[in-house]
């Protein structure tokens, strides 16, 4: 079973069915259903989410509260190994730092624990907010992937892959942190 996660400021646990009513009151705000879709039905979008095989959901709780979900998954093939990583947060904490400590959190269990040398994360090419966030944690653009996914509209939108390698995560827990290389080992 997966373990609770303590970021500097975020705690990241294992998401149950309990977890369903809040997450998808999340995603149904406008500023998040916009990138995360999921039909009418948001509740049996986000069960369907949980006990999805493969994946594996953590709530995000920033002040005791649920503040959204991050979830990760992984390529298994010795020689194509590398997680992946995908995130919603509640538009009522944007700005906090909640979603970088988040992902930097995240990562450095994927990499630590389970020893990923490569972590990848692909946001909408126009959300600027979402790839400033990951670049704090250490992620780089890699490049555009054209019509990579459908909009609420109906038509394709571009995503920015971006990637990570394990000496690039950077660590804000130190004076100045933000945006320095971690430590080996982080």
């Amino acid at each position: 079973m997966q373990k609770s996660l303590y970021g500097t400021a975020v705690v990241l646990r294992p998401a149950t069915s309990a977890d369903v009513p809040a997450l998808a009151a999340i995603r149904a705000k406008p500023e998040v259903y916009e990138r995360w879709r999921g039909g009418e039905d948001l509740a049996a979008a986000v069960a369907e989410d949980l006990a999805y095989p493969g994946d594996h959901t953590l709530v995000i709780e920033y002040d005791g509260e649920v503040a959204g979900a991050i979830q990760w998954s992984a390529e298994t093939d010795p020689d194509y190994r590398h997680a992946n990583i995908d995130i919603y947060v509640d538009p009522a904490v944007h700005g906090r730092g909640v979603g970088s400590d988040a992902v930097r959190t995240l990562t450095r269990h994927l990499i630590t624990d389970h020893g990923h040398h490569r972590v990848v994360i692909d946001p909408a090419a126009d959300n600027a907010a979402a790839i400033r966030c990951y670049g704090k944690v250490g992620f780089r653009p890699v490049g555009i992937m054209r019509r990579y996914e459908r909009g609420p509209d109906g038509t394709w939108h571009d995503a920015l892959l971006m990637d990570l390698l394990a000496e690039e995560l950077t660590d804000d827990t130190r004076p100045g942190g933000e945006g320095r290389a971690a430590s080996s080992g982080a």
